[in-house]
């Protein structure tokens, strides 16, 4: 199954082929402030969500650049995450940071497993149904609970559900495509 990428809408367009090309992976970004010194609300992409904090080093993106930083703690609350970022120790050092993409480098990724996939890898696909018909490119995925939706942009936008190996039928990421067993018409 995909891992989940952060929400299309809380990644700026330009930040993402920015990390890519830094061979970064966006995790999360600084949500809030908490406390008076220098801890930070984050919100995490990471699946259980406390697993952003094993990442060091993390960059945020700040002033149209990636800058480096070390977690140095880091615990749930509640239902968020908060950590303290070493340099950042007050509240207005941390204030300075909301709002920034938080990425770790791509080296630092389990491998995944036969038939799995990280999301961000499957973004920019070309998809093809079995009998041939291009149906467009994945522009991004979402979870639904159920299943992961794989949304195709191409003659019009498609959903369509990323269960292997029924619908996915394959993924070829060497090659760029992946094939779908989807009538053309929905």
């Amino acid at each position: 199954m995909p891992r989940q990428p952060l929400p299309e809408d809380m990644v700026e367009p330009r930040i993402q082929p920015s990390a890519k090309r830094h061979g970064l992976v966006i995790m999360g970004k600084i949500s809030g402030l908490y406390g008076v010194k220098g801890w930070v609300k984050v919100f995490s992409d990471t699946q259980p969500r406390e697993n952003i904090l094993r990442y060091s080093p993390w960059y945020l993106y700040r002033e149209n650049a990636w800058v480096r930083y070390e977690p140095c703690q880091g615990r749930r609350h509640g239902k968020t995450l908060v950590t303290r970022l070493a340099g950042c120790d007050d509240r207005d050092q941390a204030a300075a940071l909301l709002g920034s993409v938080i990425a770790v480098p791509r080296a630092q990724l389990p491998e995944t497993a036969e038939n799995e996939y990280y999301w961000m890898d499957l973004e920019g696909l070309k998809v093809t149904t079995v009998a041939g018909v291009s149906l467009g490119t994945v522009s991004h995925l979402f979870s639904t609970g159920a299943n992961d939706v794989i949304v195709v942009r191409g003659d019009k936008e498609r959903m369509i559900p990323f269960v292997q190996p029924d619908v996915v039928t394959s993924v070829d990421l060497d090659g760029g495509t992946m094939t779908v067993d989807w009538d053309p018409d929905f």
